[in-house]
């Protein structure tokens, strides 16, 4: 099968183990995104399957319509709101679903909640331009850092990588409060934690509150500016998830206000993020660049899933298909 890999930000597929894998088939690797249909489509014309770095890029209808070779799309990890699943469907194209791991986005976010609260970025970068124990020049933000030791760490969704940071968070002797579905709720009760008794006290009683829900129509915008603004002046906001589970502009508006005082984020409404963007301009936010699942081992993991997904699919036997009726 003739492949596409799209937004290799980094150029970093190409050395992996798990690419050997397709190394009998013909592969281009694209390393920059392409913005807009049109675009899209032609780059992708020419290939017969595409693998997918998470949701990078948006496979929508508009796009599908434009591209006739197109017989199947590895995902690595699962699939999301980016597959226009029923286009692919209609169209007679398979969506291969890949595996993925809890731990580097459960790490990410611990890793963002120690160097916030500490202002560890903050002072490292004033330290080489020669300004001792100094996290802003401006006096109203050069305050100290906070420990997490007995303060409340607030998780809403209480999955796979919300019950990792659960636990670090206890390790840290933090009080561990979760919100979420009833399940979630009684799945925390169950492993020694607290259920926030209403979702205004989970917002007010936090001083770290951290997101890790998946996102889908029910959760797109979840958190509003109401529940933000019972959020503490001297509290941290923590999203490595998805930017769209909080209503739009509500975030910006919010820390602008004060509460919460900080936050630190790994997603944002639009990748690559903007250089100009107005969250970059916002002294006490903390921001990476969707840097969750990108690490060594997580790379191995997806790749070698979604390649022997592909390898699946070109020798006649698919496995893991989403969307199977395509296959009939």
């Amino acid at each position: 099968m003739n492949i596409a890999i799209l937004d290799d930000y980094q150029d970093k597929v190409r050395h992996l183990d798990a690419f050997r894998l397709i190394s009998a088939h013909p592969c281009r690797i694209f390393t920059n995104s392409a913005k807009g249909v049109g675009q899209l489509a032609i780059r992708l014309a020419p290939f017969e399957a595409l693998v997918l770095i998470r949701e990078r890029t948006a496979i929508t209808r508009a796009l599908l319509d434009r591209l006739p070779k197109l017989k199947l799309i590895a995902q690595t990890g699962r699939a999301g709101s980016h597959i226009d699943v029923a286009a692919c469907t209609e169209r007679g194209i398979a969506i291969a679903e890949g595996v993925g791991s809890p731990i580097a986005p459960a790490e990410l976010t611990w890793a963002l909640v120690m160097a916030a609260q500490r202002r560890i970025v903050s002072y490292a970068n004033n330290l080489r331009d020669g300004l001792w124990q100094t996290a802003s020049v401006n006096p109203e933000l050069n305050g100290l850092g906070l420990a997490n030791h007995g303060r409340t760490l607030a998780i809403w969704g209480y999955g796979k990588v919300g019950r990792l940071v659960a636990g670090y968070g206890k390790a840290f002797g933090m009080r561990v409060l979760v919100w979420g579905s009833e399940a979630g709720r009684a799945s925390a009760v169950a492993d020694g934690f607290e259920a926030a008794p209403s979702r205004e006290a989970f917002f007010a009683e936090a001083d770290v509150l951290t997101l890790h829900l998946r996102l889908a129509e029910a959760t797109r915008g979840i958190v509003t500016a109401a529940d933000l603004a019972r959020m503490k002046p001297d509290s941290l906001f923590v999203n490595t998830s998805r930017a769209q589970l909080v209503e739009p502009g509500a975030l910006e508006a919010a820390l602008r206000h004060g509460r919460p005082g900080r936050a630190a984020l790994d997603v944002f409404e639009s990748e690559p993020l903007a250089a100009d963007s107005p969250l970059l301009r916002i002294p006490t936010v903390l921001a990476t660049p969707h840097l969750g699942y990108v690490e060594k081992d997580s790379y191995e993991l997806y790749f070698d899933a979604a390649f022997r997904n592909v390898l699946a699919f070109a020798g006649g036997a698919p496995a893991n298909i989403l969307n199977p009726e395509v296959l009939a």
